[in-house]
């Protein structure tokens, strides 16, 4: 005799859309408008508390709760767990930000906690490095007759702040993404050869765009060096070397800190191990004196009276 799985164990086990398909037929006319709703918009959905879905739909939180036990869930809170679980890493930071909102806090508060934070991932980012890969890190950025840096969102400007500090000691060095968009950033890829290095940055939540144009980086043979948070990062299976920066925020989806702070520490060692580092630092800082800002020149430009008063007996 062919043994069945419990019912209870099937329809625990199926996706949300699933087991409302199959309820639908036997919901009464509010119910389905809830379902309706939930259908229409799973995202939206798994975002909010029984009172806010109750609002949207139209009914009362005592038939919203019924719903959810219509469709074989304990209740409400149940049924919202399994819909977040399809939008675990997304909606993380909604439901951080939505604890934190509901707690009390000064201002300082939320200066002290947020800089705790940062000193945290910066912190967290340093015991894991590896020296390995701190070091291959280092020897793809001075072999590679040219750098391309991709990054979108907030990491489009973590990309422009490396792009900066590469091109003291780095010949060629070109952000290909960023708000001109993905477009124009496959464009630039047509460009790369082997001998190239893509230096990626993308933390959750990761834009796809990034994955997608890294994964052409590879069909062009080129190198590639990552620079993200954890193993379980899209980039890090088509990369050849990963960094990992801790970068979680409570009210943010990340926090750039960490990230910053090894894309610092990794361009110091650049510079530091770089054979022309003074030398294009002396120069680029001879070209740029004129623009500096000199308090001597401030001092010069005083009328002759208010120097005198200035001057000590």
């Amino acid at each position: 005799m062919k043994h069945h799985a419990p019912i209870d164990f099937m329809l625990s086990n199926a996706a949300i859309t699933e087991r409302i398909a199959r309820t639908y037929p036997t919901l009464t006319e509010a119910h389905r408008k809830a379902a309706d709703f939930v259908l229409a918009n799973p995202f939206q959905a798994a975002t909010m508390t029984i009172d806010e879905l109750a609002d949207a739909v139209g009914m009362s939180v005592a038939t919203a709760n019924r719903f959810a036990r219509a469709l074989d869930f304990d209740g409400y809170p149940q049924f919202r767990a399994e819909l977040v679980k399809a939008f675990e890493s997304t909606l993380a930071p909604v439901e951080n930000l939505r604890t934190e909102l509901q707690r009390e806090a000064s201002s300082v508060e939320i200066f002290s906690a947020s800089l705790e934070e940062d000193l945290s991932n910066i912190q967290n980012t340093l015991r894991q490095l590896n020296a390995a890969a701190c070091e291959k890190a280092v020897q793809m950025i001075l072999r590679a007759p040219r750098i391309f840096l991709m990054g979108f969102s907030t990491s489009a400007y973590l990309a422009s702040m490396m792009a900066h500090r590469l091109e003291q000691c780095c010949s060629i060095v070109q952000t290909i993404a960023d708000d001109a968009g993905p477009t124009l950033a496959a464009r630039r890829l047509f460009k790369l050869n082997r001998e190239d290095l893509v230096i990626a940055i993308s933390f959750p939540r990761y834009n796809k765009f990034t994955v997608e144009l890294l994964a052409m980086a590879r069909e062009r043979h080129a190198k590639i060096l990552a620079i993200t948070d954890s193993p379980s990062s899209p980039l890090v299976p088509i990369s050849d070397i990963v960094l990992y920066a801790k970068t979680e925020r409570r009210l943010f989806a990340n926090s750039e800190a960490g990230a910053l702070a090894l894309i610092e520490a990794l361009c110091g060692a650049v510079v530091h191990r770089s054979e022309n580092s003074l030398r294009n630092a002396t120069e680029l800082t001879e070209r740029l004196l004129p623009y500096l800002y000199s308090e001597k020149q401030q001092v010069e430009k005083k009328p002759a009276a208010e120097r005198k008063r200035g001057r000590k007996p």
